[in-house]
């Protein structure tokens, strides 16, 4: 081995293309919309966002995948932030998020989404247990009045390149009001 961890080892599991455009398919992004891509990796998300007409900010701690992903995306509406997700400052403006975040971040993540009123709407690659405890947990009252919590469509362990030990499911966070 070469002796730098495996994807696996540090909890990488990158959607494959097919899924991350299903996921992508199945949000109300539409052309002009500004979407965060959290975690972004090596873009399995940004790539079909782009192509749905978004703009997007790709958010990504890891030096070399936030490279790749300036020099991927340099002749298009792409912002790469080489941040952690703890130090994410949000958009001015309303945004949705399409995102496949580390899972050990899944509260805290939708946490920071749940704390701003621009928030239009989230689809979060999560966890399956984690996206039903969360979807099912009685909301903040704040957070009740803004947003809707469901559970969306699943996500097998094959959707991943490699595959996590566990199921995923998209957890859809919609704005109750315009």
């Amino acid at each position: 081995m070469s002796g730098q961890p495996s994807r696996r080892a540090w909890g990488w599991h990158p959607l494959r293309d097919h899924w991350a455009r299903r996921v992508v398919d199945a949000s109300p992004v539409a052309p002009g919309d500004l979407v965060l891509d959290l975690g972004a990796g090596t873009g399995a998300l940004t790539e079909p966002l782009l192509d749905a007409g978004a703009r997007v900010i790709a958010v990504e701690l890891h030096p070399r995948r936030a490279a790749q992903l300036r020099e991927r995306y340099a002749d298009r509406p792409v912002t790469v932030v080489r941040t952690d997700l703890a130090g994410l400052r949000l958009p001015r403006r309303p945004f949705r998020v399409v995102a496949s975040p580390p899972y050990q971040l899944s509260t805290s993540v939708l946490r920071l989404l749940l704390g701003t009123d621009r928030l239009l709407s989230a689809d979060l690659v999560l966890q399956r247990t984690a996206a039903r405890r969360l979807a099912g947990s009685p909301p903040r009252a704040r957070h009740a009045r803004r947003y809707q919590l469901e559970v969306g469509m699943p996500v097998p362990r094959s959707a991943f390149a490699p595959p996590p030990q566990v199921d995923s499911a998209v957890l859809r966070v919609r704005a109750t009001r315009p």
